[in-house]
């Protein structure tokens, strides 16, 4: 046992160096949560509290910091996954693109979003089918008032004033 624990010595050693190396990388440090702009206006309390337990922590400004997020290499892919979740939907910058909106409807229909890898540490975040589907719900309802200019009427006119 001695000799075993005399070999795993120096690889150890080494690995901690590593580990203490990466550390200083500054990618990741930075944990900011930019003032709100505007908030979603959800259709519904139900589709807000579930898209505040499984969107709002990468897609919004509104990011909870776990302690593992400030401990690399963790730190680099919460960085990593928070900037590009606000860059492709941000629920506290809305009005949204109707494509942004479209692509989130078929990343929940496809299960794509909430993905595995973050359901797996947040259970709360994962879906059940009827989260799923009361979401999809209002995010079309949100889709269909964003197209129709927020009058909800079915027109095509999306309502923008061109000060005309």
């Amino acid at each position: 046992m001695k000799r075993l624990l005399r070999r795993l010595r120096v690889p150890a050693m080494i690995l901690g160096l590593i580990f203490g190396a990466m550390q200083l990388v500054p990618y990741g440090w930075s944990h900011s949560n930019p003032p709100i702009e505007q908030d979603t206006p959800w259709p519904s309390a139900d589709g807000r509290a579930i898209a505040r337990i499984s969107c709002y922590s990468c897609h919004s400004n509104e990011t909870e910091w776990p302690a593992y997020s400030y401990v690399a290499p963790m730190s680099w892919l919460v960085r990593r996954d928070v900037d590009r979740g606000r860059l492709k939907l941000n629920f506290s910058e809305w009005p949204q693109d109707e494509d942004d909106i479209e692509e989130a409807i078929e990343m929940v229909e496809d299960r794509a979003m909430p993905p595995t890898q973050y359901t797996l540490i947040h259970r709360a975040a994962a879906l059940t089918n009827e989260e799923r589907s009361l979401l999809l719900r209002d995010l079309e309802k949100l889709e269909d008032s964003d197209e129709d200019g927020d009058d909800q009427s079915g027109s095509d006119d999306r309502g923008d004033d061109d000060g005309g």
